[in-house]
């Protein structure tokens, strides 16, 4: 049957489906975890499906959270880097609104860190994350804060986000 034979408002369903590939990301429960479980490291509980800042119940099961598991491996998920004059003359101010967009998004998601700052060989800042959403956040900020130029870079084999921001 045509397309133009299919008639308007028609729910007819396509059989074939479309075959996802398969993200392998060595940082992610392989199963569904006992609840509660709490990360030994960091005090997040794992609880209705999810990791969160609760207080940890007694005889609760202990296992690493992706975020300590990653910083532990020195392993990020996310890269954004910091550069150009006019970062160098606003470094400061810069860098106190990526803290707070980490401390906000923390706030909520245990799994969004921040891993290291670290001043780059032009003196920039490379910012290394646990989360590939939380470097695409920052960077958003920025570029929602002071414009400057915005690129991504997602490698999916690597399940590694770069954000680099130049302004």
């Amino acid at each position: 049957m045509s397309k133009s034979a299919i008639p308007t408002g028609s729910n007819k369903t396509r059989s074939e489906h479309l075959l996802q590939e398969h993200v392998h990301d060595a940082y992610k429960s392989k199963g569904k975890l006992p609840e509660p479980t709490v990360c030994p490291q960091c005090g997040a509980v794992f609880h209705a499906g999810r990791w969160q800042w609760l207080q940890a119940p007694a005889g609760a099961h202990q296992e690493t959270c992706p975020a300590c598991h990653r910083i532990h491996d020195d392993y990020p998920a996310g890269f954004l880097t910091l550069e150009g004059e006019f970062f160098h003359a606003h470094r400061d101010e810069i860098m106190h609104l990526v803290h707070n967009v980490e401390k906000r998004e923390r706030a909520e998601h245990p799994l969004k860190r921040i891993m290291a700052v670290e001043e780059t060989k032009n003196g920039g800042m490379l910012v290394s994350t646990t989360d590939p959403h939380l470097a695409r956040g920052i960077g958003e900020a920025l570029h929602h804060a002071y414009q400057g130029e915005l690129k991504f870079h997602y490698n999916n084999e690597e399940n590694l986000l770069r954000v680099n921001w130049t302004h």
